[in-house]
């Protein structure tokens, strides 16, 4: 019989991965790993942070023959003495350390007050993921030069005196192919991402030449626009404009920056189309955000209430029609640059604006414009409103027809609800709340318009070993049940989904351990007894903040205030005010007991508001993780009555990973 190998866990067992090892294991943390795109476009976007700073007119980019890409601009040249703390040349810092880079610096003096690039993993992780990067700098005179295999120095610092005129930096790259599905850069896309960079800074130059093997002579593309956003909008609108483009430009002055940052603010182009497919372009520091953020959402606000208070102004609004944002943006073109001073992304690859500031920030800035622009041009006004309403009508059209359907009977709605005006599904939500008291901030605080509010007194039921028919006798459960619309069923069953009367059920409980055992509680009630809305995606987890901080000012920071989830976040956002020059001890720490410390305000800002909030999804484990029978497995072992035995293995196992919250 073979003995049973057991594994060894020891203090040998902890291995700390070092320099650029975390890249090379795990390359999709960092970046895209369908292409190579993404770590070439980090190289582009440091080019073109030297051109926002206003150091640089020109950005080339050539695709060798060879299959290496180099990018080169007239910007002032990374510096190549030594660091003053690191004794090694901050050229070589900048390629082969996470986390270092002259963007985190925002203060007064800082070598970018407004850069795309914030985390500092970006050209260090093109290095990592690069069979061989070279460097070339000039800079005060001199050439430095040196070259890196897999992320490593292979030629050291050389420096060649050359002259003071030029001034520049030149990266070379070679990407390794095992880390990325292609080794094909997307034509398109490249040519798409340098269009949009010579759109968005007028007047700088940038040019994309292609090596051919066989030809002697390269292909060239060159693109220098002095039009700006309406140019580029205009070549590429699928159909005529309703009405002129609305366009506009403001930036925070010096006199404002108890609201923002001196320089924050965006550029606009917004057209109006009554067919036909919308362009839409967004940009945070020159960084394509091609998942949106919340910079467009201060777009959309800032549309959606202009319009709507010219519409209310001139008494336009026909009876029984009511407007919601998506009526106005629905129809909308837009290009639009963001500057934001700290942008906040969603992952490395920062494809999403989640700064919470954002948002406040363009709204604020288009809002006025919008008013004003209508207001001058009433005709055009009054076209744009008829456009609006005739989407409105259709959004409501279509939501009575899935009401005609919907049978006679209707059960009695729980008193305890206080129910949304909306019926379309696609906008609808109920949030169950722990507590009268949560209750009410979240029924102050929230969008009357499209969100409901159900309070529970109490931990709910564990219903994991409840049968079907004795669900009811538990009033929270009954109330969920009709307030939702779906009645109890099993995973082989089909229920009749007609009755559903909100497209996101969110659980919106305390951020503490007593939160989260409702969390449990609620979600094993879901997964047993309602399994059909969590495989249909209607279920949500809302994610409220444990902590507020109350920073001081600091550089160009205005006061604010920092919601964090956790301890993790508080620390995270802890550091961020170091390093922005905040002095230790000058800010406020509070921690909510629960929900119901928080007023209507915060709560809607940090919970309730779809466009900052943080909401996710519930569905059960993977197939790859054993799907459907492994979650039940799971939550047997966690809520059944009779495994106690097995909670007591799992504490034993893993109860000193956990931080008690006392």
């Amino acid at each position: 019989m073979p003995t049973r190998q057991h594994s060894t866990y020891a203090e040998a067992s902890i291995r700390v991965l070092k320099g650029l090892e975390p890249v090379k294991q795990r390359p999709g943390m960092y970046t895209r790993t369908d292409n190579p795109l993404h770590v070439v476009q980090e190289v582009i976007d440091n080019a073109a942070d030297e051109a926002l700073a206003g150091h640089g007119k020109r950005i080339a980019v050539t695709l060798h023959a060879d299959g290496s890409v180099s990018v080169e601009d007239d910007g002032r040249g990374i510096p190549f003495g030594l660091h003053p703390e690191e004794g090694v040349p901050v050229v070589e810092i900048v390629f082969t350390r996470l986390h270092a880079g002259g963007k985190f610096d925002k203060g007064g003096g800082g070598a970018y007050s407004f850069s795309g690039g914030l985390h500092g993993v970006g050209v260090s992780v093109t290095n990592a993921l690069a069979k061989r990067l070279e460097v070339t700098v000039w800079r005060d005179g001199q050439q430095a030069s040196l070259a890196f295999a897999g992320g490593d120095v292979v030629d050291p610092l050389t420096l060649v005196k050359v002259g003071d005129r030029r001034h520049g930096t030149r990266v070379r790259v070679w990407p390794d192919v095992k880390y990325f599905d292609s080794a094909e850069l997307p034509r398109a896309d490249l040519v798409h991402l340098l269009r949009s960079k010579a759109v968005l800074m007028p007047g700088v130059t940038v040019v994309l030449t292609q090596e051919k093997p066989g030809q002697k002579e390269p292909e060239v593309q060159t693109w220098l626009y002095q039009g700006g956003l309406r140019d580029y909008l205009m070549q590429g609108l699928p159909a005529d404009p309703l009405i002129p483009l609305f366009e506009g430009a403001q930036h925070a002055t010096a006199q404002e920056a108890e609201n923002f940052a001196e320089g924050e603010g965006a550029s606009w182009c917004v057209a109006f189309t009554d067919e036909g497919n919308t362009l839409r372009e967004s940009y945070v520091n020159l960084i394509p955000t091609v998942a949106g953020g919340t910079h467009e959402s201060g777009l959309k606000d800032g549309l959606f209430g202009a319009i709507k208070g010219f519409i209310d102004l001139h008494s336009l609004l026909p009876k029984g029609v009511k407007l919601m944002p998506e009526d106005v943006f629905s129809r909308a073109s837009f290009v639009l640059s963001a500057k934001v001073l700290d942008p906040q992304f969603q992952g490395q690859i920062k494809e999403r604006l989640n700064s919470r500031d954002a948002l406040r920030l363009v709204s604020g800035y288009v809002r006025p414009a919008l008013e004003l622009w209508l207001n001058q041009h009433v005709e055009y006004g009054r076209k744009l409103a008829e456009l609006v309403i005739r989407q409105a009508q259709t959004r409501q059209r279509a939501s009575q027809k899935v009401e005609k359907r919907k049978g006679s009977g209707v059960a009695v709605l729980p008193g305890k609800l206080t129910d949304c005006e909306s019926r379309d599904l696609a906008w609808n939500e109920v949030f169950l709340v722990e507590g009268d008291s949560a209750g009410g901030s979240a029924k102050m605080g929230r969008n009357k318009e499209t969100q409901a509010v159900l309070p529970l007194r109490g931990k709910v039921l564990n219903t994991w070993e409840v049968e079907r028919d004795r669900l009811f006798a538990n009033n929270e459960i009954h109330d969920i049940a009709v307030a939702v619309g779906v009645d109890p069923h099993g995973p082989a069953d089909e229920p009749d989904f007609t009755g559903l009367r909100y497209g996101k059920v969110c659980i919106l409980s305390d951020a503490d351990v007593d939160g989260s055992h409702i969390q449990v509680l609620l979600l094993t009630l879901f997964f047993r007894h309602f399994p059909k809305l969590i495989e249909r995606g209607h279920v949500y987890i809302a994610r409220p903040p444990l902590f507020r901080i109350d920073a001081p000012a600091r550089g160009k920071r205005p006061q604010s205030k920092i919601y964090a989830l956790d301890v993790g976040e508080m620390d995270a956002a802890l550091d961020k005010l170091r390093k922005e020059g905040a002095r230790e001890g000058s800010w406020a720490i509070s921690r909510f007991k629960g929900l119901g410390e928080m007023n209507a305000e915060q709560l809607w800002d940090t919970t309730l508001n779809p466009e900052t909030r943080r909401l996710l999804p519930v569905s059960w484990l993977a197939n790859g993780a054993g799907g459907f029978d492994a979650t039940v497995a799971l939550l047997t072992k966690l809520m059944g009555k009779g495994e106690a035995a097995s909670r007591r293995e799992l504490m034993e196992l893993h109860g000193d990973a956990v931080e008690v919250d006392v």
